[in-house]
């Protein structure tokens, strides 16, 4: 596949997500999102779905999905090519909202508990089957195309969907707050992705923590949770172990009282449910 069909026939909402970048606001052509060069309060990323493109009104930049890769991963166009290779989406791919609706439609076909064989198969593959009240199975159709995935529904009403091969989100991103009645020292833990939280309910009686529990569902929410953080007096981080994470808990460190990081825990691995999997004990370690 040559460039011109590259930008053509691969979506750039598929591209940012494989990034964890999502939309701060959207429409139903277009959608914001912070800059990709530089962090910001206010997204200056316009991408326009129907255009497959994007503009930065902050620097006057022009992206296509060649160019977001390569300003991402600071690659030559040969390798932004080898990185696109692995995609077969098509240019307006199943990555819908609400609000795109009338452009590509995404209809909810029924929510279940987790019984499909494939789903219960890869919640045990992540060692996280015991936690499978907290999600369901979701079966939806995208333009007369059926799927199905582990939702986890997020504050918005939207569902951050999973299987062994996708990663998308129906409905409006958004991050998803769970309380707990017993947490009587007002304190949060906050993670990337619903699959550290589940993973978190598996060891949280060994940590011997009642605390109440944050999924950014992607850290382009982080702002979304500002002033829910503030209302707690301890800030548990158990982020991930890359780059994006440890800036992430950088800027929380950096905002707020009495913030505690957990990740030196799981400091070899990427996350906590990779460590998990490895075969990681907290017991061992506390």
């Amino acid at each position: 596949m040559n460039c011109e069909k590259i930008k053509q026939n691969i979506s750039i909402r598929s591209v940012l997500e494989s990034f964890s970048l999502f939309p701060v606001k959207e429409n139903r052509r277009t959608a914001f999102y912070f800059a990709l060069d530089r962090k910001e309060k206010i997204p200056s990323l316009c991408v326009d779905y129907s255009k497959n493109s994007a503009f930065d009104f902050g620097t006057g930049k022009s992206y296509d999905v060649i160019s977001v890769v390569q300003q991402i991963k600071k690659y030559s166009v040969s390798e932004a090519l080898k990185y696109l290779s692995s995609f077969n989406f098509p240019a307006k791919a199943e990555y819908v909202t609400e609000e795109t609706q009338s452009e590509i439609s995404y209809r909810i076909l029924k929510i279940t508990e987790i019984r499909h064989p494939a789903l219960i198969q890869y919640l045990e593959s992540r060692k996280v089957y015991e936690q499978k009240e907290c999600v369901c199975e979701v079966h939806y159709e995208v333009d007369g195309r059926k799927y199905f995935g582990i939702g986890f529904k997020n504050g918005s009403g939207g569902f951050e969907i999973r299987n062994k091969y996708a990663k998308v989100c129906l409905g409006p991103k958004d991050i998803t707050l769970t309380n707990n009645s017993n947490n009587v020292t007002n304190e949060v833990a906050v993670f990337e992705g619903f699959f550290d939280y589940l993973t978190f309910r598996n060891v949280q009686s060994q940590l011997n923590l009642a605390c109440d529990c944050l999924v950014l569902n992607s850290t382009a929410m982080l702002f979304k949770a500002e002033k829910i953080l503030k209302a707690y007096r301890k800030i548990l981080l158990f982020l991930d172990n890359d780059e994006n994470g440890k800036s992430v808990a950088v800027e929380i460190q950096r905002e707020y009282d009495n913030v505690e990081d957990y990740s030196l825990t799981y400091h070899f691995f990427k996350d906590l449910n990779e460590w998990y999997v490895a075969g990681g004990c907290y017991n061992k370690c506390f």
